[in-house]
């Protein structure tokens, strides 16, 4: 009998990988040659010696596409190691963005009000606008955006989610 959870839940996937050419190239491919979206992709070394990387994906999917892409991720040679951190345990999600806003007057008051109260930092002013930087859930990222829309929005600039597994234990 088919399982009854078939509803499409966003998952954050860890993977460590040799660090060599043609890698990332290799695991979009997969993606695309698939036809699974890719929502956010972040990748980075993470060895002292450069030869291993971590590549976090953010995508989604039923249980059993994302049980697929696991599995097919995990044939591809270079990869080391594939955990759903979603649905491994607790784990922190974080993102940077770079929010540009111009605008004047109350709405440029307004803007450094909302910065304030979001944590955001304002790294670059002119008379005209501002460039903010901003960390958090995805999910705070959004909110703050959406709200800047209204006040003279310009520009944004993600790195996509970074994740971890909570506690001591390695990916």
């Amino acid at each position: 009998m088919p399982s009854s959870d078939q509803s499409i839940g966003r998952h954050a996937i860890a993977l460590v990988v040799d660090n060599e050419a043609g890698v990332l190239a290799r695991v979009a491919g997969l993606f695309s040659g698939r036809g699974y979206n890719i929502e956010s992709l972040t990748v980075a070394e993470v060895s002292p010696d450069h030869d291993v990387s971590r590549i976090t994906i953010v995508t989604t999917g039923t249980p059993m596409v994302v049980e697929q892409i696991k599995a097919q991720l995990e044939r591809l040679v270079p990869v080391q190691k594939v955990t759903d951190l979603s649905v491994h345990g607790p784990h922190l999600e974080r993102e940077l963005a770079l929010v540009k806003v111009a605008g004047s007057g109350e709405k440029r008051v307004e803007a450094l009000r909302l910065a304030d109260a979001f944590r955001a930092r304002v790294i670059d002013t002119t008379t005209k606008s501002f460039i903010f930087e901003l960390t958090g859930t995805p999910e705070k990222i959004d909110a703050f955006v959406d709200l800047m829309r209204e006040l003279g929005l310009v520009e944004v600039a993600r790195t996509g989610v970074a994740a971890i597994i909570r506690g001591a234990e390695k990916l």
